[in-house]
């Protein structure tokens, strides 16, 4: 039961992290992106990675040693549905990860570098649109612990 609690409570402590990541990314691209703007979102970026890793190792703990067992679980639509959620917002993440990258090695070589306006704009709709992801997430979580494996 304890297992079963600390689990429950780390892996929403943890959703609510990559939300505040999630969210505090699609503040700072909402304007002009300055140097100290990327180092920001690069380190921002590193926390979300850890986050949803950690969030993965949690959530399986939770199928394997939590109270309701992997049958509620493995047989439930609205897990399905989660996670299949979870997968395309893990998907759409890696864009904003690889040019944030990109952003950091082209200011390491250049230090007056600024990335465009059109992209910083195409990676804040990218990560709205996570954030609208999640939203579904938090649904479909809802939806599982009512209705089971309806």
């Amino acid at each position: 039961m304890l297992i079963d609690f600390a689990l429950a409570a780390l892996h929403h402590l943890l959703v609510y992290a990559l939300v505040a990541m999630l969210v505090a990314q699609s503040v700072l691209l909402r304007g002009a992106v300055d140097r100290t703007t990327m180092q920001r979102l690069g380190g921002i970026d590193r926390g979300y990675g850890i986050c949803a890793m950690l969030l993965i190792v949690v959530g399986i703990s939770r199928i394997i040693y939590g109270v309701k067992g992997h049958d509620f679980y493995l047989h439930n639509p609205w897990f399905h549905a989660k996670m299949g959620a979870f997968v395309l917002v893990g998907l759409l993440s890696i864009l904003p990860t690889v040019r944030f990258l990109r952003w950091r090695k082209a200011l390491a070589a250049n230090p007056s570098y600024l990335p465009d306006g059109a992209e910083v704009a195409r990676l804040r709709g990218i990560v709205r649109f996570e954030l609208i992801l999640v939203a579904a997430i938090f649904v479909f979580a809802a939806a599982m612990a009512r209705y089971g494996g309806l």
